[in-house]
């Protein structure tokens, strides 16, 4: 018989059933009624549900393109943008923007702790900073960052768009564009959402918008907010042609989402996470990621001493748990485990247990059921 297979990488994440069949529904065209209907209600559900009182935009594209709409739409060249990195991912939009033509200035973590509040506060007085990118989540290091805070202390510095890369963590991790200062946040359909890849959301504040307008002509032309705002307040406007059967499988999401509730969803993140990292260290492995900063939607895992990182993902592959390696120095030293989204409590059971299996063959000295019993005990608290 052969094994089902479970996606438990940092994106993509597993599909549920119903946006599925969304997907899988006959296309029609973008100007349809009742695509324009269906188009123009998730784009009030997205606004309302992560409290945005200024503009939201679902295009076609990944989620480093919504990095790339992000800087365009807010920076000229010769600006200076401050980067703040916890890992591979922030280090990403080093590249993005230089290449842009900006000044960029760079806070670096340790691999697995914070750039503290202060000391970002503390480069920012250093001079103009046009923008400053923050990413939540690091899917290479599972570090959160905490960009409520960090929002609070950039009211000191309102002429500085504050920009987060919500990718791993916009549906997982709290975040609420108004009340935590954040002028864009954008995501990918792939991670938290639960639908397939393809899509980018961004929210974007009355502030950026304006921050915008005072640019004029940018370089950029499909990315350009002000080439796309017409059909996001009124889909049957055309530009570029919507995907439109991925719209259909977002506002799906959106609906689990909603008949969840969003703080129910955070809450169930946060509590499957931490019982699965509970589990996973018990049976010896370490999370890279400092206490008190570590992701809920995905958890990066450090090898025992000896581990052959083939062979156990290897193993696990077999069983059908598919996971990711690590990235950077840590390849070969670790893997990443995602567990956010459509994920439900079966799946926390038979994943925890298919790694006790796969460590216990690659030669780790495991206690079998030690890490289903932590598993099985947090699930009925």
């Amino acid at each position: 018989m052969k094994t089902r297979k479970l996606l438990m990488i940092p994106g993509p994440t597993p599909v549920a059933r119903s946006i599925q069949d969304q997907m899988g529904r006959e296309t029609v065209a973008f100007g349809d009624p009742a695509f324009v209907k269906d188009f123009k209600e998730l784009i009030e559900d997205l606004k309302v549900m992560f409290r945005c009182s200024g503009e939201v935009f679902v295009l076609a594209g990944t989620g480093t393109m919504g990095m790339e709409t992000a800087i365009a739409n807010v920076t000229k060249r010769g600006d200076n943008v401050l980067i703040v990195s916890h890992g591979f991912f922030g280090d990403r939009f080093i590249d993005l923007c230089t290449r842009k033509g900006l000044n960029v200035d760079v806070l670096s973590s340790e691999w697995g702790e914070i750039v503290p509040v202060d000391k970002i506060r503390e480069k920012l007085k250093e001079k103009h900073y046009a923008a400053m990118t923050v990413t939540h989540v690091d899917t290479s290091t599972g570090v959160c960052a905490p960009v409520a805070e960090i929002g609070e202390m950039m009211k000191e510095f309102p002429e500085t768009i504050y920009i987060v890369d919500g990718v791993c963590a916009t549906a997982g991790e709290v975040e609420y564009i108004d009340d935590m200062g954040i002028d864009i946040l954008f995501t990918g359909s792939q991670k938290a959402f639960g639908v397939a890849p393809g899509l980018t959301m961004l929210w974007v504040s009355n502030k950026a918008m304006e921050r915008r307008k005072s640019l004029g002509t940018i370089p950029e032309f499909y990315i350009d907010f002000e080439k796309w705002l017409p059909i996001m307040h009124d889909p049957a406007k055309y530009f570029g042609t919507p995907a439109v059967n991925l719209v259909w499988a977002l506002k799906e999401a959106v609906r689990l989402i909603k008949e969840e509730g969003l703080e129910n969803r955070y809450a169930r993140h946060k509590k499957y996470a931490r019982i699965m990292q509970s589990a996973l260290e018990a049976l010896g492995f370490k999370i890279l990621a400092k206490e008190g900063h570590r992701a809920v939607t995905l958890s990066n895992l450090v090898y025992p001493e000896g581990t052959d990182d083939a062979k156990f993902r290897g193993l696990l592959a077999e069983e059908g748990i598919m996971v990711a390696g690590g990235l950077g120095a840590y390849a070969g030293k670790m893997f990443r485990l995602g567990h956010m989204g459509n994920i439900d409590k079966h799946d926390l059971v038979s994943v925890i247990a298919t790694i006790e299996r796969a460590a216990y063959r690659a030669g780790m000295n495991v206690e079998l059921g030690k890490g289903v019993a932590i598993v099985q005990k947090g699930l009925v608290e």
